[in-house]
Formats: structure tokens, C-alpha cells, sequence
């Protein structure tokens, strides 16, 4: 069974997490969640108020992670989800983090990032020349990371599919299971060729 490795922390917003973790189990995936040590997260839920500048944050569901991102190979996973949320903004300092977005782009490997995510993949010096969509507020955030913003549901650029926020997720998902359909047939040279 193909993996797949979630990239979040205490803070991260639940239905960004979520959402990938159950699709991608529906598809047939196995999907582990890394965080800066394996222990039990607290998610948190982002909303929009009338009246609010910003959106507002309560408590979410709590979930363990699987595995600690010193622990992780990232060789053994088919793709990476980066969801939003506040985790981003402090997972972006660890170098394990980083490390293993870098191999998912050095290696063309499926990479999904939504709302907050992209500041994991600014920092890791990945967005260089691509274009990105992100929450629009990190607009600033993705040109600093050498990066194109796009305000798009579904912003493809190569093995990067990137979004604003979870409003997204139908468009978002859509086009990461793609890229996902792709990658197996890649990752299955010799079995695409024997039943085509």
C-alpha cells in the first residue's frame, strides 16, 4: 500500500488535516502524520466572523501523530500534505521539516499545501520560481520565498498543488488525487506495462 505523510503540529486547523487524512485513506492510502514529536496534537478551528479583520480560532479535536519528523524517510512515502492552520508557522523551523519537503520537490513528488502550509515550503527555499496559492494574507510569504502568488482554489504548478483555505477543499483535493494517480503509475513502471 502506497504512503503518504502529512506534515502538522499542535495548532494546525482540523479539517485541513482531516479532510486529506480521510480521502486519501478512502483512496486506499496509508497516511501517517509527522509532527515535531510523535505525542497526542491539538488541532484547532479557524472560522470567519462578520466583523472580524481576520479569522478567529477555537479549540478542535485532538489526534496522536504517528511519528516524530527526525524519525522520518521520506523515501517511503509516494507524497506529502502540508495543511494550514498555526502549526506551519513554527514547524517552518525545524530542519527535519524542511528536509523532507526538499525531497519531495528534488524527487518531482506529489506535494499538496493549503492556506498556512506554504510557509513550510518558503522556508524550505522550495517555492523559487513556482507559483503557489496560500492564504491570501501570506501573499507577502510566498514572493519573499521566491514564489508567484495565485488567489486560486487549485493552483497547480507541476507536482505542487496548493489552496487558500478549507473552503477549498473539494478543487484542491481533485487535483492532488491526480497527481496521485500519476504518481503510482510512475512509481509502477513494470505493472503499468504488463496490464496495459
Amino acid at each position: 500500500m502506497d504512503k503518504i505523510i502529512i506534515l502538522t503540529g499542535d495548532a494546525a486547523e482540523t479539517l485541513e488535516v482531516f479532510y486529506p487524512y480521510q480521502r486519501l485513506r478512502e483512496a486506499g492510502y496509508e497516511v501517517h502524520i509527522a509532527a515535531p514529536e510523535k505525542k497526542k496534537l491539538q488541532f484547532v478551528v479557524h472560522d470567519f466572523v462578520d466583523g472580524f479583520d481576520t479569522y478567529t480560532e477555537k479549540l478542535g479535536h485532538m489526534w496522536d501523530a504517528d511519528i516524530a519528523f527526525k524519525d522520518v524517510n521520506p523515501a517511503d512515502y509516494l507524497a506529502v500534505v502540508v495543511p494550514g492552520g498555526r502549526a506551519p508557522e513554527y514547524i517552518r523551523n525545524d530542519e527535519d521539516a524542511k528536509r523532507i519537503v526538499r525531497h519531495f520537490f528534488e524527487t518531482n513528488a506529489p506535494v499538496a499545501a493549503l492556506c498556512h502550509g506554504p510557509m513550510l515550503l518558503a522556508a524550505a527555499g522550495v517555492l523559487q520560481g513556482r507559483t503557489s496559492s496560500a492564504y491570501p494574507a501570506l501573499k507577502l510569504d510566498v514572493e519573499l520565498g521566491g514564489g508567484t502568488f495565485e488567489n486560486g482554489a487549485a493552483v497547480v504548478d507541476g507536482n505542487l498543488v496548493s489552496g487558500r483555505a478549507w473552503p477549498d477543499h473539494p478543487e484542491w483535493m481533485r487535483e492532488f488525487m491526480k497527481l496521485l494517480d500519476d504518481a503510482r503509475v510512475q512509481s509502477r513502471p513494470v505493472e503499468a506495462a504488463a496490464t496495459a
